[in-house]
Parts: structure tokens; C-alpha cells; sequence
């Protein structure tokens, strides 16, 4: 993949490529990325000079990350943090790569990358709901990265099968420890002084689906 034509601000302008493969893999430097990404319709991560498309999420997974961004938000009202939608990019320095969590959690003033204000750099916690294609990613690799941002304190895996949440906590020493919940608990997010509930991130989410598997 390579980029053609300049615009009249001298930024590279992307030449077209088929985006039907969830992962298609296309070779770039990191500001042809960016010029390419806040030109694209699609959204994709990039990794080691290699970008990779994303593909939509099930039912389960759309409601789940929303379910938790709304009951993050809501624990933190009135507090000096904002919840972030999976639309914000996220940057990291030590590996240089760019990836969307399905939320995030900023506190304090947003450290932002440049001047588009959609890199953060910044964030407190960083929430990924799990699935069969990314779940060992989300656990090793992604997780591995996400360790290296000074600034992340908690980081949240959520089941899509069943209400069951992971939550990764920073110690003072650098290490992390993890904490489970389920259904008919609270999880406990001490670094944003807050609880959220278990069966509320779940509510109704799989009543649904065993309605529409009986139609």
C-alpha cells in the first residue's frame, strides 16, 4: 500500500485498497497512517508500520460496551473524569502504536496528541469486552502494550458470554493484580473512587438474545 498525491497542506493522500478483510494488513509510516485513518470511513489499529482494518461486533458485544460506558459515566458524575467511546484513539508511546479500546477512562486534563485532539495519551482505565477472535490478543499482546501507559491503572475485560468482568489493577511496585466479579457483585475501581454493578452492565442482554434465537 502507498500513498499517491499530496493535498494543498502537503499531507499524503491514500490510494485505494479493498477493506472487505477484517485484518487486512497494508504497510505504512505512522504519519501516513494518520492521514489515511481521519480520511477513512473505517477504523484501524496500527502496529509495527503494518495497519489493520476492524470489523463490527456481535449484539452482545455492542450492548455490553455501551452498557459500560453508561455505567461508568454515571458512577463518575460530578467527578473530573469523562468516559470515551471506542471512536477515541489511543497512542502508545513505548511500542508507537495506535489502538481503539471499546472505552476508555480519562481523569484530570486530557493529554492529547497533536493538534486533532483524537489521540489521547492519557488514560486512567482502559475497558476491552472480550471476544473469540481478540481474546487471547486482549489478554497477552494488546495487554502487554497497554502496560507501558504511566497513566493506566485499571484494565477491564468483560465477558460477552456470561456476566463475569476481569479487572487488572496497577500496584506501587508496577505490578498488577486482578480481581473477578459476577453476577450480584460490584466492581470495585479504586482508582476512580467508584463501584459499578455486575448486573447492570448485563441487564437484558441476553434475555434478547434468547428472544431472537426463538424467532
Amino acid at each position: 500500500m502507498g500513498f499517491g498525491a499530496k493535498n494543498a497542506e502537503g499531507d499524503p493522500q491514500p490510494q485505494m485498497f479493498n477493506q472487505s478483510a477484517a485484518a487486512e494488513r497494508i504497510r505504512m509510516t505512522e504519519n501516513e497512517y494518520l492521514a489515511f485513518e481521519r480520511a477513512s470511513e473505517q477504523r484501524h489499529e496500527y502496529a509495527d508500520g503494518e495497519i489493520f482494518a476492524m470489523s463490527g461486533g456481535s449484539h452482545e458485544h455492542s450492548t455490553i460496551t455501551l452498557a459500560l460506558g453508561s455505567e461508568l459515566r454515571f458512577a463518575l458524575k460530578g467527578r473530573p473524569c469523562r468516559v470515551q467511546s471506542s471512536d477515541m484513539r489511543i497512542h502508545i508511546p513505548a511500542s508507537g502504536r495506535y489502538i481503539y479500546p471499546d472505552v476508555s477512562v480519562v481523569c484530570g486534563r486530557p493529554v492529547l496528541k497533536g493538534d486533532k485532539r483524537d489521540i489521547l495519551l492519557n488514560p486512567r482505565v482502559i475497558v476491552e469486552v472480550l471476544s473469540a477472535s481478540t481474546e487471547d490478543y486482549d489478554r497477552g499482546e494488546k495487554f502487554t502494550h497497554y502496560k507501558s501507559i504511566p497513566s493506566l491503572m485499571h484494565y477491564m475485560l468483560a465477558s460477552q458470554d456470561k456476566p463475569f468482568v476481569e479487572v487488572f489493577t496497577r500496584q506501587r511496585d508496577d505490578s498488577w493484580t486482578l480481581q473477578t466479579y459476577g453476577a450480584g457483585e460490584w466492581i470495585e475501581l479504586p482508582a476512580l473512587e467508584c463501584e459499578i454493578e455486575v448486573d447492570q452492565v448485563y441487564a437484558n442482554v441476553f434475555d434478547f438474545v434468547e428472544l431472537a434465537e426463538r424467532t
